[in-house]
C-alpha cells in the first residue's frame, strides 16, 4: 500500500500542469541579468581602461610584488589569478600576453615579459606555453596604482569572498584613451582605438583649465588615433569631427613601405592595426594566382629581430607608388577601423565621444584624489594628535618617569598618564610604548619638531579638498610629470584625404601593341611585336590549327563564343605574353569553361554594338542573324549563357556589319556548296532562334565548314553562289573536294 501511495505520489507531481509565463516575464527574469552581467562585468571596459580580466591581472602582479621585484614565471601568475578570476588558464594567460610588452598590442606596455609571447600583426607567431615565460608589472603601471592604498578607490570582494580586490584602477592619466580596447557584449559592442600619450594629456590639461573648451581645439591637440604598429591614418577632417564628438564613426588607415631601387623591392615596415600579415600574404597570393599582380615577382615574410617587414620584388620597369595604390585598394594593406566608444560609466554603459569621455575621467580622478588627500590628510592629523601629547611630556620628562614608576599596576599606567599631563587615552598609550632609551630630550625635540611642518600640510590639503580648481591643477601637475616621463613620439602618421591619389585599375595595366592568335583547339597567344620580329612562324599543336588572328593593344577586352552557346570575357592582360613558338594557354581552363566547351569565336571588344550582328550556322543547314545588343546587359558580365539555340550543332559564328553584308560559304558532307550573302539571312531578336533554312541537306547529310574568306581555298567560287534562300548545294570539283576534306581533318 506504501509503495503505491508513493507511486501516486510521484505521477501527480509529473503531470501536475505548468503555468504558462509571459516572455517579457522570462526576458525580464532570465535574460536581463545574464545580459548586464556580459556588458558591466566582462567586455566593456570602464573609465579606468580596463575590463574587469585586465584588471584582476595587474591587481593580482601588484599584490605578488611584482612591480618593483624580480620577474617571475607567467605560470605562477595565471594560478594567482585565478583566486580572483574564475576562469580557465588559458583565457587568463590569453588576456595577460597582450598587456605585454613582446607582443607589441599597447603603445604603452603594462608587462615587462621575457620570452615568446607572440605578436599582435601576426596569427601564426604563437605564444609559448606560461611554464617557459616569465614577467613583471612594467614601471609604467605606477601610474595605475598611485593612491591605491591611500582608499583611492573602493576595494571589494573577490567572487568567494575570501580576498579584497579594486572595482577600479585610480589611474593617474585618461587611460581609457590611450589602451586600445575592444569587446562584444550582447546587444552592444565597444572598439576603443588608441591615442598618443602626451596629446591626451596635453587635452586633458586644456579641459582641465577650460571646461567648455570646443572639440575643434580638442582636435588640435589630440590630433588623431595612434596606434603600437604605426602606419599611415588617411585623415578626413568632417570624419574625424564626427568620431570625436559621438564615439562612433570609421577611419582608413594604410599600412608605410620603402622602396630599395637597388633590389628592385617595396618592404611594407608597418600595417594596419586591424589586420595582420597572414591576411595580407593570403590575399596577395590569391591576387597572384589570379594573374591580377603581375607586377610582383615573388614576396615573402621578413620579420626578424629588427621588427615587421614584408618584402614585394617587383618586375623591371614597374611602378611602385601605383603598385602601392592597386595594393592599398585590393589588400588589408589599407583597411578600416570602426570606433564604437561604448564605456561603463557608475555601472551603466554609454557611448562618449573623446571631450565626454576626458570629462568622465577628470570627474573620476578628482574622486580619487579627493580620497586619497581625505586618507592623507586623516594619518597627519593622527600623527599630530600624537606629536601634540608628546610635546606636553616634554615640559617635564621626569613627571613622566615617576608617574610610570609610582604606578603599581600596568592597567593605570595609561590612566595616570592623562591626569598627570592632560592628554587623552591614544596619547598616553603612544607615550607608553616609547623604548626608555628614547625618553631623552633630544628624540622628543626631534619629534615634536615635525609639529609645525605636519600642521602646514595639513592646512595645505585643507585648502587644496576646499577648492576644485587646486584639485584640477593637482591633476594638471602630475599629467605634465607623465608626459614628460614617458611620453612618446607619435607613431602612427596622418596623411590628408585630400592628398590620396585615387587608384584608376587601367593606370597599373602597361598598354603595348600585340598580336592575338586563338587555334581551333582553344590555345590562345598574346605575342608582342618585338616577339614576332623575325619569327613570325605559329607553332600548333599537333592536329591543331589556326583559328584567328587580331591585332589588338594589351589593355583591350576579347571575347570568346563557344560551342556550347556561351560567352566568355576577359582582359588581354590576363594573359602571359609568349611566342609563336609556344602553344600558348588554353582557354577553356583559364576561363574555366564546362566539359567539353571549346571557343568557336573571337572577337575584341568590351560592349555590345549598335547595327552590329552575329551569325549563328548550324549543322542542320540553317542560320540566323541576332543584333549584338540583344545581348547587352545592365552590367558587363564575365559570362553569358544561351546566346544561341543548341537544337542543332553550332558550325561557325561571324560577326557582322548590317551597312556592310559579307559572303558566306557553307559545304556539308556529301562534298557540296553554297556561297550566300549574309544579308540573306534574316534577323531575329530571339537569342534563341533556329532561324530558317539556307541550305538545304538529306536527313543522313550535315553542313560540316563554314567559311567567310573562301577565295583561294576554293577554284570554282562563282558556280556555288546563291541569290535566294533556301538553295541546294552545287557539287564541289574534284580540286576543291580535296581542299575541303584537308580542312576537315584540320578541324579535326
Amino acid at each position: 500500500m506504501a509503495r503505491k501511495k508513493k507511486q501516486d505520489e510521484v505521477q501527480e507531481i509529473v503531470y501536475a500542469p505548468t503555468i504558462p509565463q509571459p516572455i517579457t516575464e522570462t526576458i525580464e527574469k532570465n535574460y536581463m541579468p545574464y545580459t548586464m552581467s556580459v556588458i558591466v562585468s566582462r567586455a566593456i571596459p570602464e573609465i579606468d581602461g580596463f575590463k574587469p580580466a585586465h584588471r584582476k591581472i595587474l591587481y593580482t602582479m601588484y599584490d605578488m610584488g611584482l612591480l618593483k621585484g624580480a620577474k617571475t614565471k607567467s605560470a605562477n601568475i595565471v594560478g594567482q589569478v585565478m583566486k580572483l578570476h574564475p576562469h580557465g588558464d588559458q583565457s587568463i594567460y590569453e588576456t595577460m600576453v597582450r598587456l605585454t610588452r613582446g607582443n607589441e598590442t599597447l603603445l604603452h606596455p603594462f608587462i615587462d615579459s621575457k620570452g615568446s609571447f607572440g605578436k599582435q600583426y601576426s596569427s601564426d607567431m604563437k605564444f609559448a606555453a606560461p611554464r617557459y615565460t616569465e614577467a613583471k608589472l612594467d614601471a609604467f603601471c605606477a601610474e595605475l596604482f598611485e593612491g591605491i592604498d591611500k582608499n583611492a578607490v573602493d576595494m571589494v570582494d573577490n567572487y568567494d569572498g575570501t580576498m579584497k580586490e579594486p572595482s577600479l584602477l585610480p589611474t593617474t592619466f585618461p587611460n581609457i584613451l590611450v589602451t586600445p580596447n575592444s569587446g562584444i557584449a550582447v546587444g552592444m559592442a565597444s572598439d576603443i582605438c588608441s591615442f598618443n600619450l602626451a596629446e591626451v594629456c596635453d587635452g586633458t590639461i586644456a579641459l582641465l583649465k577650460k571646461p567648455d573648451i570646443s572639440v575643434e581645439k580638442i582636435m588640435d591637440i589630440i590630433k588623431a588615433p595612434d596606434f603600437p604598429g604605426g602606419g599611415q591614418i588617411i585623415y578626413d577632417y568632417e570624419q574625424m569631427k564626427s568620431i570625436y564628438e559621438t564615439g562612433d564613426g570609421s577611419f582608413k588607415i594604410r599600412s608605410r613601405y620603402s622602396y630599395d631601387p637597388a633590389a628592385n623591392c617595396i618592404d611594407i615596415l608597418q600595417i594596419p592595426y586591424s589586420t595582420n600579415i597572414e591576411q595580407i600574404l593570403n590575399k596577395i597570393s590569391a591576387l597572384v594566382k589570379e594573374g591580377k599582380l603581375k607586377e610582383i615577382v615573388d614576396f615573402r615574410d621578413e620579420i626578424d629581430l629588427n621588427g615587421f617587414k614584408l618584402t614585394l620584388d617587383l618586375r623591371k620597369g614597374v611602378d611602385p607608388d601605383k603598385l602601392m595604390q592597386k595594393l592599398f585598394k585590393m589588400t588589408p594593406l589599407e583597411s578600416s577601423f570602426k570606433c564604437n566608444f561604448n564605456i561603463i560609466i557608475d555601472a551603466e554603459p554609454r557611448q562618449l565621444g573623446v571631450v565626454d569621455i576626458l570629462s568622465e575621467w577628470i570627474d573620476f580622478r578628482m574622486a580619487c584624489l579627493r580620497r586619497e588627500l581625505e586618507f592623507d590628510l586623516g594619518k597627519k592629523k593622527d600623527k599630530l594628535h600624537l606629536l601634540t601629547g608628546l610635546a606636553k611630556i616634554l615640559l617635564d620628562i621626569d613627571k613622566a618617569i615617576k608617574i610610570i614608576r609610582k604606578t603599581e599596576k600596568d592597567e593605570d599606567v595609561i590612566p595616570n598618564l592623562c591626569e598627570g599631563f592632560d592628554i587623552d587615552e591614544i596619547q598616553a598609550n603612544y607615550i607608553a610604548d616609547i623604548k626608555l632609551r628614547n625618553l631623552n630630550r633630544e628624540y622628543i625635540l626631534n619629534r615634536v619638531s615635525e609639529i609645525n611642518s605636519l600642521r602646514e600640510e595639513i592646512a595645505e590639503i585643507e585648502e587644496i579638498l576646499a577648492d576644485k580648481y587646486k584639485l584640477k591643477a593637482l591633476i594638471a601637475k602630475q599629467l605634465t610629470e607623465i608626459k614628460k616621463k614617458y611620453g612618446k613620439p607619435r607613431k602612427t602618421q596622418i596623411i590628408s584625404s585630400e592628398n590620396i591619389e585615387a587608384y584608376v585599375e587601367e593606370d597599373s595595366v602597361e598598354n603595348y601593341p600585340c598580336k592575338i592568335v586563338l587555334s581551333k583547339e582553344g590555345y590562345f597567344k598574346k605575342i608582342t611585336l618585338k616577339s614576332l620580329q623575325g619569327n613570325d612562324q605559329q607553332t600548333f599543336k599537333d592536329g591543331d590549327s589556326l583559328r584567328v588572328m587580331f591585332d589588338a593593344e594589351n589593355k583591350d577586352t576579347v571575347f570568346f563564343i563557344t560551342n556550347q552557346a556561351q560567352l566568355y570575357r576577359a582582359d588581354i592582360n590576363d594573359f602571359e605574353n609568349c611566342k609563336a613558338s609556344v602553344i600558348g594557354e588554353f582557354v577553356p581552363a583559364k576561363l574555366g569553361m564546362d566539359p567539353g566547351e571549346r571557343p568557336i569565336f573571337m572577337n575584341i571588344q568590351s560592349n555590345f554594338r549598335e547595327g552590329y550582328n552575329f551569325v549563328f550556322l548550324f549543322e542542320n543547314g540553317k542560320g540566323v542573324r541576332v543584333p549584338e545588343k540583344s545581348y547587352e546587359t545592365s552590367s558587363v558580365r564575365r559570362k553569358l549563357k544561351g546566346i544561341f539555340s543548341m537544337a542543332s550543332p553550332i558550325v561557325a559564328v561571324f560577326s557582322e556589319e548590317e551597312k556592310k553584308p559579307f559572303e558566306i560559304m557553307l559545304v556539308s558532307n556529301d562534298d557540296r556548296a553554297i556561297i550566300v550573302k549574309s544579308s540573306l539571312i534574316p534577323i531575329k531578336t530571339t537569342k534563341t532562334s533556329i532561324g530558317v533554312q539556307i541550305m538545304t541537306v538529306k536527313k543522313t547529310q550535315k553542313v560540316v565548314d563554314a567559311l567567310s574568306d573562301f577565295e583561294g581555298v576554293y577554284e570554282n567560287a562563282k558556280g556555288y553562289r546563291k541569290l535566294k534562300l533556301p538553295a541546294s548545294g552545287t557539287l564541289l570539283s574534284d580540286k576543291d573536294i580535296k581542299k575541303q576534306q584537308m580542312s576537315i581533318d584540320d578541324t579535326n
